[in-house]
């Protein structure tokens, strides 16, 4: 039996707030300042010279770019072995608030202990950085999982873009407070003989790190402090085993998916294009930084930083627009429909970006597509399954398999986007897959606009 009212105003500020709390990980983390920051000490000593994008990893030289994508998928990969029995675990005792707290005070510790990243310690300053992303998407599936539980199924697409909504808006201000303290108070020290003469400013670019996990885990509270602590009755008192239990959930779960070929073919529609939006999210700012045209030098460096976070930011801001354009969408043609037209616009993109994209211009008419699309591609997403998921108390489980299609997509598309680069010598070759991910994923989702499930 569900313990949580439906459409409860107070329960579901609360919910879309954590979206406020969390969405500063993907911004700063794995989108503007970290890869900016990690392409950066990369490629240049302490006294600034650009030495080169190889560096050694266990021993091996690799792109630097490369190296990015494998340790991001193998973080994916441990979310995707551990979060499933832990989210049947979660259904069996009806506590997934207690798994939700874990995996969020994981992602945010982790995102602080980034401040202590080091290019000559490769291997293990990306051990935070691995531990954040296990935080942060293992977060989502307790998460998403509550949106069939706090909202009607007519409510759930306006409830999804308005959690997506106010995270692009928060995790937008934390950026800017970051970039006020990097440009305009950022610490420089000039350097004679090996001797400090003079310094200027107080803000690291690593302190961006510091507030990314104290806001994360600030603005959480609110959201810990207003959900209940119980979804559902528990399924037993039995504490022994409790990870065959949560196997056990998880088969039953499977069991059920089988017998439903909508939510099948949803899923595999959705592991397709979705591997293309999460790997361009994550490769965006590396494929920016060395395939276009920004000049050479000093001056052109900071400049290239410059344009990238603001591109950036365009994503975030066009995204909340997107968000709701594309739950307006849904109410007139229904969500697979709307799904459909944002992935052929996401082909389009890859498209022009792979022929004509060379210049920061161009590149930021491709921020403002990838803003718009993303917001409502991620909502819409979320708020669809929400509506395939039969009467159950075991929401956890049902979004562990969205998360684990989620991430296994996301696995393959960094994995093959950094070998193509790795085997081709540079990144805008690797964009033809994700024109091959986004075409079979609007293939599997045509037969669902035939049906009027989700319409």
């Amino acid at each position: 039996m569900n313990l949580i009212q439906k459409d409860n105003l107070k329960t579901i500020r609360a919910w879309s707030f954590y979206d406020w709390a969390n969405s500063v990980f993907p911004l700063v983390i794995t989108s503007a300042i970290f890869p900016n920051f990690y392409d950066y000490v990369t490629t240049h000593d302490e006294a600034k010279n650009f030495i080169g994008h190889t560096v050694t990893f266990f021993g091996f030289e690799f792109e630097n770019q490369n190296i990015y994508s494998f340790v991001y998928a193998f973080a994916l990969s441990i979310v995707v072995l551990i979060t499933p029995i832990l989210s049947g675990v979660a259904d069996y005792l009806g506590n997934k608030k207690r798994f939700l707290q874990f995996f969020c005070y994981l992602g945010s510790i982790s995102c602080m202990c980034l401040f202590f990243f080091d290019r000559e310690h490769l291997e293990l300053s990306f051990l935070p950085f691995i531990t954040a992303t296990v935080g942060f998407w293992g977060s989502l599936v307790y998460y998403n999982s509550y949106l069939p539980e706090i909202a009607s199924e007519q409510n759930q697409d306006k409830v999804s873009a308005r959690g997506f909504a106010l995270g692009y808006f928060g995790s937008s201000l934390l950026l800017i407070l970051c970039l006020v303290g990097i440009i305009v108070f950022k610490y420089e020290e000039t350097v004679v003989n090996g001797i400090v003469v003079s310094t200027k400013g107080f803000f690291k670019v690593k302190y961006a790190f510091l507030l990314t996990g104290l806001w994360w885990m600030g603005f959480a509270q609110y959201t810990f402090a207003n959900l209940p602590n119980k979804n559902h009755q528990p399924h037993g008192t039995d504490r022994n085993g409790l990870l065959s239990k949560g196997f056990t959930e998880l088969r039953n779960v499977w069991a059920q998916i089988k017998l439903m070929p909508q939510m099948k073919r949803f899923l595999t529609g959705y592991f397709f294009y979705n591997m293309g939006v999460q790997t361009i999210m994550v490769v965006a700012v590396l494929f920016a930084r060395n395939e276009i045209e920004w000049g050479e030098g000093e001056a052109a460096e900071k400049a290239k930083t410059n344009a990238l976070i603001v591109s950036i930011l365009i994503i975030q801001f066009v995204g909340i627009a997107g968000s709701f354009l594309f739950s307006w969408l849904s109410r007139q043609i229904g969500n697979i429909k709307s799904l459909m037209v944002s992935v052929a616009v996401w082909i389009f993109i890859c498209v022009f970006t792979f022929a004509v994209v060379h210049t920061p211009v161009e590149f930021y008419i491709v921020a403002f597509l990838v803003g718009l699309m993303m917001g409502g591609v991620q909502a819409l997403s979320r708020s669809t399954y929400s509506k395939y998921i039969p009467v159950t108390d075991d929401h956890t489980s049902f979004f562990s398999f969205y998360d684990v299609i989620e991430k296994l997509g996301m696995i393959l598309g960094t994995v093959s986007f950094g070998v193509i680069s790795q085997i081709t010598g540079g990144m805008r070759n690797s964009i033809l897959s994700l024109i091959v991910f986004f075409i079979m994923g609007i293939i599997t989702l045509y037969p669902l606009s035939k049906k009027v499930k989700t319409d």
